[in-house]
């Protein structure tokens, strides 16, 4: 069939090949700089302008500054408990949510459904959504991180949407077979819609991981720290607004420690994508497309 394509054919597909790869190289460039910029050594570094496609000098002193911090380690394993807590709340409550959404026959279905995306437009505010954690005793506690942001409400109508797609003639064969609602959800929906579920969970942890600002506004207890609020604190630490040192080595040392405080806080969360390419764009089209 390949062979059978005219010139136009093989002219467009060329272009959109070559136009894919600037745009992926213009993708992964700065990600690539950053990386590359974390192993220099600090003086090359603050010397050189433009492009860095290899380490200038090879150095591992904005690693060993960060390492060195003692909150490191609790706050990496703060933010695990974080992300493996927030997404498994995360996903039970959108999950129990679209099932009960997409089913017909509910009374009041259409109310709490406008009521629900009443919510992504318009926002009560910082202040009210502090007092109501600390009235609610969640202040400085994991919930305060949890609990204020349950359930997406993109996420819901995504998976609402999916499970829409579910023929309803296996629903109503699996009724006649006596079967309830929760085997419905957990035998039929959820296997049939695992991309979607796979996307949410990404989602999820995505947002888990790279929050920040809740817990500087929430918690007060440094053990409790995720580290993208370490990781905040030793980057206002070694700026030169915030550090007491004035001399020229730790002025060199303080760009090379941003570097590698982003690489720290970004490229563990980027091993999930590979395990969960393959259902994205499946699930985003099958939770964006009703039949």
């Amino acid at each position: 069939m390949g062979k059978n394509k005219s010139y136009g054919d093989k002219l467009f597909i060329t272009i959109v090949y070559v136009l894919m790869g600037l745009i992926s190289l213009v993708c992964l460039y700065p990600m690539w700089h950053v990386i590359m910029a974390s192993f220099s050594d600090p003086i090359e570094l603050m010397r050189h302008t433009g492009v860095i496609l290899k380490p200038l000098g090879y150095s591992v002193e904005g690693y060993r500054v960060v390492l060195q911090n003692p909150n490191i380690p609790r706050s990496y394993m703060n933010t695990i408990f974080y992300v493996v807590l927030g997404t498994s709340v995360n996903m039970i409550l959108t999950t129990f949510g679209a099932y009960a959404l997409s089913r017909k026959g509910y009374m009041g279905k259409r109310i709490l459904t406008l009521l629900i995306v009443f919510t992504m437009y318009f926002n009560a505010g910082l202040v009210p959504n502090f007092l109501l954690v600390k009235n609610m005793g969640m202040y400085n506690t994991v919930w305060a991180l949890v609990l204020p942001g349950a359930v997406s409400t993109w996420n819901l109508i995504v998976m609402k949407t999916s499970f829409q797609s579910v023929p309803v003639s296996l629903e109503e064969s699996a009724r006649l077979d006596g079967a309830n609602d929760f085997v419905i959800l957990f035998r039929i929906f959820l296997p049939l819609s695992k991309a979607t579920v796979a996307v949410m969970i990404l989602f999820y942890a995505v947002t888990h991981w790279s929050a920040w600002f809740n817990a500087m506004i929430y918690l007060s207890d440094r053990a409790k720290f995720p580290l993208q609020l370490i990781m905040r604190e030793i980057l206002i630490a070694n700026s030169t607004g915030g550090n007491s040192m004035t001399d020229t080595d730790a002025m060199f040392l303080e760009e090379v420690v941003k570097y590698a405080t982003i690489v720290g806080s970004t490229v563990p969360i980027l091993f999930i994508y590979p395990f969960a390419q393959k259902y994205f764009m499946s699930g985003v089209m099958m939770g964006s497309v009703k039949e």
